[in-house]
């Protein structure tokens, strides 16, 4: 299975925060992402993932390293994820992310309940020295 998705970064008062979600379904914080659409490219699908998830409308920084896992219903799954800067938009609760927290990388990496995502994170913070 292909997704896409994006560690959404900006800057807060005591510098880079990085945007994470919470998934009701399955009680986790981690980077929105999902699945690609029949004739999406993975730039497409992130871009519009992280917007339904977090209600921003992002543009796409560099691509960092792609994580590969098996998801929930032991499927093989590979998402490949760019740093985005918001645009605009705005979060409202729904169904598949009920809260989203902007966070320090430190405070972002105790909080993330996968170890693929933590590889992510820690090659992100890498790209901003």
């Amino acid at each position: 299975m292909q997704a896409a998705g994006g560690v959404v970064f900006g800057q807060g008062k005591d510098g880079v925060e990085v945007l994470l979600v919470h998934r009701p379904r399955y009680d986790d914080w981690t980077f929105p992402k999902g699945k690609l659409e029949p004739g999406e490219t993975h730039e497409e699908a992130a871009l519009r993932e992280v917007e339904e998830e977090t209600g921003l409308r992002c543009e796409l920084g560099r691509e960092l390293p792609s994580t590969s896992y098996r998801d929930s219903k032991d499927r093989p799954k590979t998402v490949r994820f760019w740093a985005m800067r918001p645009l605009g938009g705005g979060f409202d609760p729904h169904r598949e992310v009920d809260e989203i927290r902007w966070l320090s990388p430190a405070a972002a990496r105790e909080l993330l309940s996968h170890r693929h995502d933590d590889e992510v994170l820690q090659a992100f913070v890498a790209s901003l020295d």
